[in-house]
């Protein structure tokens, strides 16, 4: 199972939703653990999808002791509990440095953004005020107002924690390139990682058509849209394993991945809806050795498939403070659009 867990905010732009009903198994995002919040921040369409099984919300609770787990309660000398609390340790490293910044983000009246209570671990709320990151707490409020590079750090930790403890494959995914940069810097280690353009080989309906379509269009061509899925994800992981070769991983799998992207053009051709394609970039973080064998800043252009080119540059990112076996993906979602 593959789902798209998107950030920052809870509900994802329409584009998003759509992309993510038909090439992922669905979406999930961020949310208060507040149940009465929950009801005032979750749309009725995102309920309505979760009642389908298309829409996953996730809320921290116990199991997430990474980011729950205040760091001034960890012994630094006891290193399986600092392990334990690995996130939250490097988010307030990220957080002190943000607030020590000459670049530091300024609260403005009205904030930029807010950030809800319950969302967050209760260290959280306390640390951004101590730095003055926040806005003083409201005892009668929900939200705390943010800048909206704190928003996107907070929340884009979260989402790649949650990721990687969640049941099930979940796939950090934003729409906002800083969100996306600060949500793969937030941890202490670095490694080598791909970042590929395939939006061109997954189109989207255009905007104004309603999700009811995109529906039917899923179920009708679940067999095209799953070929594509599998195709396109077997690239990825490939990548990924062997990432010294990246030529010969394309060379295999041309002939599946452009089969798969023509039958579902066709598919798409047939619809009576209008498409567009979006630009979407994948970062895909290799095994910590290949630091040593890909250097940053080389760019590769792999060839074509399905009639575009696909380019795929290295660069460094911070993993997940314990990534995940089998896969470390993130997705940024553009606003650039082409008609298909």
């Amino acid at each position: 199972m593959a789902v798209l867990l998107y950030h920052p905010s809870v509900r994802p732009p329409t584009e998003v939703l759509h992309q993510a009903l038909l090439y992922w198994d669905g979406i999930g995002s961020v949310v208060p653990a507040d149940p009465e919040v929950y009801e005032v921040a979750v749309s009725p369409e995102l309920k309505d999808l979760r009642e389908r099984g298309l829409y996953k919300p996730l809320a921290l609770t116990e199991r997430y002791l990474d980011l729950l787990r205040d760091p001034d309660d960890v012994l630094s000398w006891l290193e399986p509990e600092e392990r334990r609390c690995a996130a939250s340790l490097a988010l307030r490293q990220e957080l002190r440095r943000l607030a020590a910044s000459p670049h530091r983000p300024p609260l403005s009246s009205p904030p930029e953004a807010f950030l809800y209570e319950s969302k967050m671990s209760s260290w959280l709320p306390r640390e951004l005020g101590r730095l003055g990151l926040a806005t003083p707490l409201d005892p009668h409020s929900w939200k705390v107002g943010v800048p909206h590079r704190v928003q996107e750090l907070v929340v884009g930790a979260m989402a790649r924690e949650l990721a990687r403890h969640a049941d099930g494959s979940y796939t950090p995914y934003t729409d906002r390139p800083d969100a996306h940069r600060l949500s793969l810097s937030a941890t202490r280690l670095s490694v080598a990682a791909w970042e590929m353009e395939i939006g061109r080989l997954l189109p989207v309906p255009a905007p104004g058509t309603g999700t009811a379509e995109v529906l039917a269009f899923r179920a009708r061509h679940a067999d095209e849209r799953e070929r594509l899925m599998r195709a396109l994800h077997r690239l990825l992981g490939d990548l990924r394993r062997d990432y010294e070769h990246p030529a010969d991983v394309l060379a295999h799998l041309r002939r599946e991945v452009e089969q798969s992207v023509e039958d579902y053009r066709k598919a798409a051709r047939s619809s009576r809806m209008a498409w567009v394609e979006r630009s979407v970039t994948v970062t895909v973080a290799l095994a910590a050795a290949a630091g040593s064998a890909v250097q940053p800043g080389l760019s590769w252009v792999l060839g074509a498939v399905g009639g575009y080119a696909l380019n795929v540059a290295t660069r460094e990112i911070r993993p997940l403070a314990r990534a995940r076996d089998d896969h470390d993906f993130s997705y940024l979602h553009r606003v650039r659009e082409t008609l298909a």
